[in-house]
């Protein structure tokens, strides 16, 4: 194995020298400029929709009417903001490297070199995971890392597992010995892998990484964080580690990991989903943001000595589930190190960096409850002492995203009802069915308001050539977002109940467990998702009967696709929970994405470790150790 580095170390402090940071190009007023800009329009346009509607229906008569104007106000506000969010990163796009950070421009010329100036660790953090997908995944990375470059001496890999059942243990420990022989039998240029089992898990991961600053941290520079599915090229690594030795302002670098390599079908589309959307609204977070960053746990470079010494986590006060340990970490991390000083910053369109997500309806619901609780616990976080306003609207931003779901169901509930009750759609038909032009008027700006988001991603991937081929072709990428769009319309009632519900929960004292993650291609039993799901069935029967008994054919056609998405929410899990179908759409080149289209050769490898054919309740043969031919990608 390479001997370590015996080059002077980095310094901790804060040098002149280095990359410009963002605060330094742009300046703390061009920064309140641009985020007044994101945030004064969704303001104004929600007291447009607010005055419309009281034109078009005249002021509330009564309770029931004040309620629905009211919620109509603030949902509308929020999808404004939401809307707007994808107007401003389109007209960043258009403004190409000057709307960039100067860390940005120089991410795509560093090179993907060990200067010899740093070390650093790529901290890989798990618990009760697939032990032989996590050392498959690693395995991956530092073959990537060899064909890189380097003599290997510059990135050491750690597992650092906080796994309690000593069985997985057992299989974690053979899996390690394993990965330690195949690095001996193959040459030079392989990075160091160690592997740590904590006894003690306070903390949870939070915890976990905090343990492994204290033991291990004095000696590396930088850490790269990875989650048990991340994967990220020996180039990106490399890149990000000389960008944090050039940038000594900067305390942790945060890039965009996108969601691929599983094969449900609902997998698929939630991976095409985010390919096609995200970009703009990534590039919105990035131009008004600046180095007041926020960080989400993984796929991230940090600066060791700054995050160690900055990021202890408070205990809150009172009992779980809005008290006690911070569940929902990272983005409070993130807001410490920006308090303390350091430049927290985001690189959109690195390359090289990968997750996964949960591959069925009901997995993805049961994280959802988990990042709600998370969530609301912030709450009590926003009031901390000397945060960054901007750390602080992060944080905010991710509480109205959950609390906006209750309102929406409120909305509808009510709003189902008054329509019930007068004969007219009203607000809840957004004034489509009104008369005069102030009805019409917001009809138009709502529905633009709604549609807006992907009507943007959409147009900004056709007006590329090189963008519509890495969807697999205009054809294939209209046909697909349509498909995906037709779905969105029968899982958005599924998944905003949830949410609802989740908030609503949390507020009454429902703690959640945070258990390990199931990642496989899992098919999802019937039984399973008529018992998970049994609170949509009653939601779904009890707005159909309320359509029924009013008896108001508009009002059911309109009401119509929220209670299909929920009375057909089971049929929904088990159906996208296949694998086969996935498989199937790909073959028929619906919801592709630049990683089946050009896919990096560190995915084609670890694609070969999980082969294997479909089973019953789980989709894949245990991986196999992948071929060691696969060539380095260049991103």
């Amino acid at each position: 194995m390479s001997q370590r580095l015996e080059s002077p170390r980095l310094s901790h402090g804060a040098p002149a020298a280095g990359i410009p940071g963002p605060a330094e190009i742009a300046g703390p007023r061009t920064f309140l400029a641009r985020r007044l800009l994101l945030a004064l329009p969704p303001l104004a346009l929600g007291a447009i929709v607010t005055a419309l509607a009281l034109a078009a229906y005249g002021t509330p008569a009564g309770l029931l009417d004040g309620a629905v104007l009211a919620l109509f106000a603030l949902v509308m506000t929020w999808q404004a903001f939401v809307a707007w969010q994808y107007v401003y990163g389109l007209v960043a796009t258009a403004f190409g490297d000057r709307a960039k950070s100067e860390l940005e421009r120089r991410s795509l010329t560093v090179p993907a070199e060990a200067s010899g100036l740093s070390r650093t660790a790529a901290v890989v953090a798990i618990h009760a995971e697939d032990a032989v997908a996590v050392f498959a995944a690693l395995r991956v990375m530092a073959r990537s890392l060899q064909r890189a470059g380097g003599d290997g001496g510059d990135i050491d890999i750690f597992v650092l597992s906080d796994t309690r059942d000593g069985a997985i243990a057992a299989v974690e420990e053979h899996e390690f010995a394993r990965i330690e022989a195949w690095t001996r039998q193959n040459g030079p240029g392989l990075p160091r892998i160690r592997y740590r089992r904590r006894r003690d898990n306070a903390g949870r991961k939070a915890g976990n990484i905090a343990e492994f600053c204290r033991t291990y941290g004095p000696e590396y520079d930088f850490m790269i964080v990875l989650d048990a599915d991340s994967l990220m090229t020996g180039t990106a690594m490399r890149r990000l580690a000389r960008l944090m030795e050039e940038s000594p302002r900067v305390g942790l670098i945060q890039t965009v990991s996108y969601a691929t390599g599983r094969d449900t079908l609902f997998a698929r589309i939630q991976q095409f989903a985010v390919r096609l959307y995200a970009p703009l609204a990534i590039r919105c977070l990035e131009t008004w943001q600046g180095p007041d960053g926020s960080y989400w746990g993984h796929n991230a470079i940090v600066r060791v000595a700054a995050f160690a010494d900055n990021a202890e986590l408070p205990v809150l006060p009172g009992k779980a589930p809005l008290g006690g340990e911070i569940l929902c970490h990272d983005i409070v991390e993130g807001a410490l190190l920006r308090r303390a000083g350091w430049e927290v910053c985001l690189l959109p369109e690195m390359g090289g960096t990968w997750e996964e997500m949960p591959t069925n309806l009901v997995d993805l619901l049961g994280r959802e409850r988990r990042w709600c609780q998370g969530n609301m616990q912030h709450l009590r976080v926003t009031a901390m002492p000397d945060l960054r306003p901007a750390s602080r609207w992060h944080l905010i931003v991710g509480i109205l995203s959950y609390m906006a779901c209750p309102l929406w169901v409120a909305f509808l509930t009510l709003g189902t009802i008054q329509a019930a009750r007068t004969g007219e759609l009203g607000l809840l038909g957004y004034g489509l069915t009104g008369t005069g032009a102030a009805a019409h008027a917001l009809a138009a700006l709502v529905v633009t308001i709604l549609a807006l988001p992907k009507l943007l991603s959409l147009g900004h991937v056709l007006a590329s050539a090189e963008r519509r081929a890495a969807f697999g072709g205009t054809a294939s990428l209209l046909r697909s977002a349509v498909l995906e769009q037709a779905i969105w319309v029968l899982l958005w009632p599924v998944m905003t109940l949830f949410a609802a519900g989740a908030v609503a929960t949390t507020f009454v004292g429902r703690v959640v467990r945070w258990d390990a993650q199931i990642r496989d291609d899992r098919r999802v039993p019937w039984r399973e998702a008529c018992r998970l799901q049994v609170d949509t069935l009653v939601a779904g029967a009890l707005l159909t009967a309320g359509l029924l008994y009013a008896g108001d054919p508009w009002l059911a056609l309109w009401m119509a696709p929220v209670a299909l998405g929920l009375l057909s929410s089971p049929a929904q899990s088990v159906l996208t929970s296949s694998a086969r179908l996935g498989r199937r759409s790909q073959a028929r080149r619906l919801f592709l994405t630049v990683d089946d289209t050009a896919r990096a050769a560190e995915l084609t490898a670890l694609a070969q470790s999980r082969g294997g054919v479909e089973e019953p309740g789980r989709e894949r043969q245990p991986p196999a150790w992948i071929a060691d031919e696969v060539p380095a990608s260049s991103s």
